[in-house]
């Protein structure tokens, strides 16, 4: 049996209690009202307000400070040697914010949820080869899954995973329950809402009293509210902003390198991208390279249209460099010599889609490929133009190699954003899921990249390094990716 067994758990407790004891303050951010009107508390839906989720609930498992495997509701995990059954052991003594009892009927409950393919959760690909759940006894759950999965502790990490009360699916949207560092006093998707302190929470009271979480679907009015001081802290400063903040003693910066990426989306399913030929010239156009400088200011990795993470155990090493004379010679094959024209779509809840779509308006030019810039309203721009139109700009965040992969282009896959559809794709994350020899599964990881740099239809042209704005009064944010940051800890003066 492969056991993991995290030992420090109760010194976090101790150490959280101590240091904690007396929340005072209220520490304030935005979110985009990306979702607009579809907004909601539900961690696993397709409208959930991730600034505000991550706060109120707990997963089984979150990444540590270095993004491996780390205990937050349950405390251990092992595998039988053929990593078809993995048990996890619960945390004892945690409650949800209604005061009922945290136990193994609410991981069953959770997971059930997500899995059903009626509720259409696109967590549901993270964990979909659990085939059957068992509560070996109040603290303790079994998965038993349709396939060998050495790498299962990863896909618990998943953000979207976190644990409701048995039974809340229906009123879950709303409360927000769960057993998270801060309890819901108001939900306004549009406007301000409101949370305080959980002093039960199982690492000791957090660091400030109150919350908010302001809806605020415009990046640059984003920026005002941090200059202006209605909010603490933003992460989604763009390089060309950066020099708003550098001069100013009011405010601190940190550079987070991630496995985030921003990029445009061609539908698969819409001519002329249903041609290969086309939309591999569409991702040959791109000067990678030119658009980190321009854009990031350098502070970015070139991704070669690859979603897997720069420090990933099974990042492919693709080379991708600009070749114009192919995207045309690829163009002038699939019956376009003339060039083709492409409306791209593109809101400013992300600051930097605008100015990739301009830059890639410039590269793509020599090709002649004619991109017609079309800027549409910040709210409700994922329910109504990412993957409603034929070509967008898109983002997603990091996530283990395997996820990532499964999400973003396997044919069932809810979130499957360009509409990919290649059979031997899929088989190729299929072997490697059930392939319990690192190098060998390592080697199907990597091809399976390679098979999307010919065939596919996004153009990721880098992995991000955020740049986090904060209050200089601000403690407590680490430098790490948004879904390690550990909100208890945060303080305000």
């Amino acid at each position: 049996m492969n056991t993991w067994l995290i030992a420090p758990a109760m010194a976090l407790v101790l150490v959280g209690t101590g240091a904690m004891a007396n929340p005072t303050g209220t520490f304030k951010q935005a979110h985009e009202y990306g979702y607009g009107d579809k907004s909601n508390l539900d961690p696993a839906s397709r409208g959930r307000v991730m600034q505000i989720t991550e706060k109120l609930m707990s997963r089984l498992i979150r990444p540590s400070m270095e993004g491996s495997p780390s205990p937050d509701l349950a405390t251990s995990w092992a595998s039988n040697d053929a990593a078809t059954e993995w048990t996890v052991k619960l945390r004892e003594g945690v409650t949800f914010h209604d005061g009922s009892a945290f136990d193994s009927g609410d991981v069953i409950y959770t997971f059930a949820r997500v899995l059903d393919p009626e509720n259409k959760s696109p967590a549901r690909s993270a964990i979909k080869m659990i085939d059957k759940m068992e509560a070996v006894d109040n603290m303790t759950v079994k998965f038993t899954l349709s396939t060998p999965f050495a790498d299962m502790p990863l896909q618990l990490m998943d953000y979207r995973l976190r644990i409701i009360p048995e039974g809340s699916g229906d009123s879950i949207a709303t409360s927000g329950i769960g057993t998270g560092p801060f309890k819901l006093v108001s939900f306004d998707a549009a406007g301000v809402t409101k949370l305080e302190a959980n002093m039960d929470y199982w690492e000791g009271a957090p660091g400030v009293a109150k919350m908010e979480i302001i809806g605020i679907g415009d990046g640059q009015a984003r920026m005002q509210a941090l200059l202006g001081g209605q909010i603490h802290f933003e992460n989604t400063v763009t390089n060309q902003q950066k020099p708003m903040f550098a001069s100013s003693n009011k405010f601190k910066m940190m550079e987070v390198p991630t496995g985030n990426w921003r990029g445009l989306v061609f539908r698969t399913d819409v001519a002329p991208f249903t041609d290969l030929k086309v939309r591999k010239a569409v991702r040959m156009a791109a000067d990678r390279e030119e658009l980190v400088k321009l854009i990031m200011g350098g502070a970015a990795t070139v991704a070669c249209d690859t979603p897997v993470k720069p420090d990933d155990q099974y990042r492919a090493d693709i080379s991708c460099q600009q070749d114009i004379a192919g995207a045309k010679k690829l163009l002038a094959e699939a019956g376009f010599p003339n060039g083709i024209d492409v409306d791209v779509y593109v809101a400013t809840l992300e600051p930097t889609w605008p100015i990739l779509a301009e830059a890639y308006q410039q590269q793509a030019a020599e090709a002649g490929i004619r991109v017609n810039i079309k800027q549409v309203p910040s709210d409700g721009y994922w329910s109504d133009t990412w993957m409603q139109k034929t070509v967008s700009a898109t983002r997603w965040n990091e996530r283990p190699a395997d996820s990532a992969l499964h999400e973003i282009y396997l044919s069932s896959a809810k979130w499957n954003e360009s509409y990919y559809n290649d059979s031997a794709f899929d088989a190729l994350l299929g072997e490697a899921r059930r392939e319990l020899d690192f190098n060998k599964r390592k080697a199907l990881y990597v091809q399976a990249q390679e098979h999307l740099y010919e065939t596919a239809g996004t153009l990721i042209p880098y992995h991000v390094s955020k740049l986090y704005v904060m209050d200089a009064g601000v403690k407590g944010i680490d430098a790490v990716e948004n879904h390690t940051i550990r909100w208890h800890k945060v303080t305000v003066n």
